[in-house]
């Protein structure tokens, strides 16, 4: 299974809220300079991100983003479930769109709907909080303020 770039940027801007020692507002511009990644691009993400509830963004001068929620309360799977659109691993898992001849014998996208609830599984098991460890060296590769 891969991620969308989409949901790569959306976990990797929580890690970057998260990580922020500052209790302030935090702005794409900064996040798009630690991480090389295009500043309109990033805005489709964070606004992801607030419909679902894991970010708060204010407008304006001054504005910018934060954390909706504590870092111990954003679950790993609930924001891959949120970010990805598309989480069939094969066309069959499609019914409209399934053209195999075979599936209505075909026993695998029974297998594969297992392997994808044990991999969505595991990432239900952890929070950005467990993401964060050591969060000190995270922002120290992060922060490029200097």
């Amino acid at each position: 299974m891969r991620f969308t770039v989409h949901t790569d940027y959306a976990l990797r801007v929580l890690m970057y809220l998260g990580a922020s020692p500052e209790d302030g507002l935090v702005t794409i511009k900064a996040i798009s300079g630690a991480y090389g990644i295009s500043e309109n691009h990033l805005m489709k993400v964070v606004h992801r991100l607030a419909l679902a509830g894991f970010v708060a963004t204010t407008r304006g001068r001054g504005g910018g983003m934060r954390l909706a929620l504590q870092p111990k309360d954003i679950n790993i799977g609930a924001v891959v479930r949120a970010c990805e659109d598309d989480m069939r691993i094969v066309e069959c898992f499609d019914p409209p769109s399934n053209t195999c001849p075979i599936a209505p014998a075909c026993a695998l996208p029974r297998v594969l709907d297992e392997a994808l609830a044990a991999f969505v599984g595991v990432l239900d098991r952890y929070t950005l909080e467990d993401l964060l460890k050591p969060r000190a060296a995270l922002w120290s590769i992060l922060d490029t303020t200097d």
